[in-house]
């Protein structure tokens, strides 16, 4: 009984750093997109807008 309790954590951990894995490389994908469209259009950002302002500015990477 200990030694599936040991493989199914195991397997439990193994599963999380595998989605984690998973979605820094989704994200970083979407970074490098983005970059590659930027460059295409000569672009220096992609702008948002504030809701509360109403003014434009360059959006900010999120880490």
């Amino acid at each position: 009984m200990p030694q599936l309790l040991f493989i199914a954590i195991v397997a439990g951990g193994g599963w999380l750093l595998y989605r984690k894995f998973v979605a820094d490389a989704e994200k970083l994908a979407r970074r490098r997109r983005e970059q590659e469209r930027e460059r295409q259009t000569g672009a220096i950002g992609t702008l948002v807008k504030d809701p509360a302002t109403g003014e434009y500015r360059v959006q900010r990477e999120e880490d």
